[in-house]
Parts: C-alpha cells; sequence; structure tokens
C-alpha cells in the first residue's frame, strides 16, 4: 500500500524540478539532507518538490515531513522499485535523484538545471569528474569495482561514461515514464542508462560532489555484510550483458554468417585452391556449420532487439523483412532451390539401390549447400514467426 503524505507548508504548485529521493532508516541525516535540497533549489533560482520515497521503521517519515518535504510511503520492494512507484506523483518537467544518506550533494544542482534547460534528457553525475571526499569510496570500488563495470557497459553499448553507478542524475519525467523500467533492485542503475541508449536520449555527464557517510551512520552495504558491494556489482554486470544480449548475438552472427555464407558459396562448384592452401568438402561443411550458427545467433540478437526495444524505434527496418507474407516468401524460395540442389544426389542415390557411390563428386556438394538453403529457410521462417509473436504481445 503507497501513502501520500504532505508537509505543513503548502507545496509548489508548479515546480521545474522535483528531487526523487528513496530513504530507508535515515533518521540521522533526512532531516539535513531536506534543507540541502532546500539550499540547492534556492542556489538555482527555480521552484522545486521534495518527494521522499520512504520505507523506513523509526522516524525518517516524520523528520522529512518537518523538515518540508513530500513523503511516499512505501513497501520494502527494492531501490528501483521506489524509483517506479515515485512515477505517479511527481509534478515537474525535470527529475533528479539521489540518496538521503549526505553523500551527494545536492546543495549544487546548477549544473543538472542548465543540462536540462539545453535540451538533455538523461544527466549522470559523476564523481570521478567531480570531487570525492576522502574516505567517500572504499578503494576497491574507486579503483576497481566501479572503473571495470563502467569499462564493460561502454564496451558493450558503445558510450562514454565514467561512473556509471553515480546515484545522482537528472532525467526528464518524459524520458522516464519512456524507459518503462522493469529492475526492482540495484540494478535499475545500469537499466537506465542502457534504455537511454536504446531510446536514442540525449545524454551527458556533470560532475558531483561525494560525501563520505556520516558519523553515526551505517551504510546501506555495510548493514548488509561484507558481501553486499560484490552482489551489487554482479547484479549490474548480468543487467550489463542481459540487456546487452543483442549485442553479443546479432554482431558476432552477422560476422559469422557472412563469412559461413561466402565460404559454402565459393566451394559449390566442388573444391578449389587458393596458393598452398586446399579446400574441400570439408572445409565446405565447416562453412555451413558457421553459416548456420551465426544466423541462429543473429535471429536470435533481432529477438533481443525485440525484447528490449522500448518503443520499436530500432526495428522499423527489420519488420519489412521478418513481416509474415515476406519471410514465408523467402522460405520457400530457398527451401525449393534447396530441395532442387539436393535432388540430384538423392536421384544418384535411389538409382544406385539406396548406396551412395565410392568417392566425393560435385553432387555432393551441390547436396551440402541446398541442405544449408533448407536450413536457412527454416530458421528464417521460424525466426520470423517469433519475432510477430513478441511484437503482438509487447506492441509499441
Amino acid at each position: 500500500m503507497i501513502e501520500h503524505f504532505f508537509p505543513h507548508d503548502t507545496p509548489c504548485e508548479n515546480p521545474e524540478v522535483t528531487f526523487v529521493i528513496p530513504a530507508m532508516n535515515e533518521k540521522i541525516t533526512i532531516g539535513e539532507f531536506v534543507d540541502w535540497c532546500k539550499e540547492g533549489l534556492k542556489k538555482a533560482g527555480v521552484q522545486g518538490q521534495i518527494l521522499i520515497v520512504d520505507s523506513s521503521t523509526d522516524d525518517t517519515r516524520a523528520i522529512a515531513l518537518r523538515h518540508g518535504a513530500e513523503v511516499l510511503s512505501v513497501p520494502k520492494l527494492g531501490l528501483g522499485r521506489a524509483y517506479i512507484d515515485a512515477i505517479p506523483y511527481i509534478r515537474s518537467p525535470y527529475v533528479i535523484m539521489g540518496d538521503a544518506d549526505l553523500t551527494y550533494d545536492t546543495r549544487f544542482i546548477e549544473n543538472f538545471m542548465q543540462k536540462f534547460r539545453e535540451g538533455h534528457e538523461f544527466i549522470m553525475g559523476s564523481r570521478f569528474k567531480g570531487t570525492i571526499e576522502k574516505g567517500a569510496m572504499p578503494p576497491l570500488h574507486q579503483y576497481f569495482g566501479t572503473p571495470l563495470t563502467t569499462f564493460i557497459l561502454n564496451r558493450v553499448y558503445g558510450c562514454h561514461f565514467s561512473d556509471i553507478h553515480c546515484g545522482m542524475r537528472g532525467v526528464t519525467l518524459d524520458a522516464l515514464k519512456r524507459m518503462k523500467l522493469k529492475s526492482e533492485s540495484w540494478q535499475y542503475a545500469s537499466e537506465m542508462i542502457i534504455k537511454a541508449i536504446h531510446l536514442n536520449l540525449r545524454y551527458t555527464e556533470v560532475p558531483v560532489i561525494f560525501h563520505k557517510d556520516r558519523e553515526g551512520r551505517l551504510s546501506h552495504h555495510k548493514r548488509t555484510g561484507w558481501h553486499a558491494p560484490w552482489v551489487a556489482g554482479w547484479i549490474n554486470v548480468k543487467a550489463i550483458f542481459t540487456f546487452g544480449a543483442d549485442f553479443f548475438l546479432f554482431k558476432i552472427g552477422m560476422v559469422m554468417s557472412v563469412i559461413g555464407f561466402f565460404g559454402t558459396a565459393f566451394l559449390y562448384e566442388g573444391p578449389r585452391k587458393i596458393g598452398f592452401f586446399g579446400f574441400s568438402l570439408h572445409w565446405m561443411l565447416f562453412f555451413l556449420l558457421t553459416f548456420l550458427v551465426g544466423l541462429q545467433l543473429f535471429f536470435m540478437g533481432l529477438l533481443a532487439k525485440a525484447l528490449y526495444d522500448v518503443e520499436q524505434q530500432r526495428l522499423k527496418k527489420w519488420k519489412k523483412y521478418l513481416s509474415f507474407e515476406y519471410s514465408t516468401l523467402i522460405a520457400a524460395i530457398t527451401v525449393l532451390l534447396g530441395i532442387l540442389s539436393v535432388s540430384p544426389l538423392i536421384t544418384q542415390y535411389i538409382s544406385a539401390n539406396f548406396r551412395l557411390l565410392e568417392g566425393i563428386n560435385i553432387l555432393s556438394y551441390h547436396a551440402v549447400a541446398g541442405f544449408g538453403l533448407i536450413l536457412f529457410g527454416v530458421i528464417y521462417f521460424t525466426s520470423a514467426l517469433l519475432f510477430n509473436a513478441i511484437l503482438l504481445i509487447h506492441p509499441k
């Protein structure tokens, strides 16, 4: 059950920006944090809404209300879920996310507001481009974990972020809704970045100030145990690879398919020799296998695109080639050509009293290519059927 609480002060009717801040048992810091947000709004010269998404069992809600924040009381279902639950209660076009523990300094939001006004839809904070207070980030996080996972995401998605785990970030309300976030735990952080890329949002980075924990406050990672950072890191890496399945399948499959296709076609008329290298039927079988495996990866990548493309903008050019009518026609033609290519060997086999003749002749090469065409038609048609089924289940 979600409950929305308002402070005694009259809330801003037309805020330009909303702080959306998950909190759980932050009574030590929440009051000062709300004051920081107010100071940040005043310095930036903007009207704002401060929305605390609270799952606490202590006095966090009462303190936040006393300092002038709105509080959304939600069940404890995860950090990502807190942001999802907050969306219907956001009253401004711009959103700034952060933590209620006074680690991210919300007194300085001018850079975020400037980028919003320039038309950016997704703004990542960067601790590495800003300031990291001594003792604020464990060395293992600062010099290994965050740089490694940031490197992986940048390589997979072709982007150039410097700090993908920064908890202070900005996003327009429209973009946040279009992202249709699903992750309820730590992986929301990577999912947001990945979907910002998939949606072709205009994104950028701004420097932020990162403070160490206040005296007396124990971070959520430490509360959970020594293994918590490793679990959080693994969850984010898993999200990167899961949402990037089309990267691994699509591109690798395309390369393998091209190599396999031309290698098979090259040997259609029999064995060939290039310099000192001879290519025979065994090579043709290798190229055919490469082609079929690559083809399967390629179509799986397209299916992954269909699942991950939130607004189906990246699928426009593929919808024609994977339409039922088009795929049926192409599959039928390739299967027919495959049968015609295999038929001479079958005829020879029957005429020889159902025995294959000794040795390898040109009909063997034609038959291998023919079987490849038949399998191509089957893979193409079945993949197109599944592609269209996904579009029916996940319409735009």
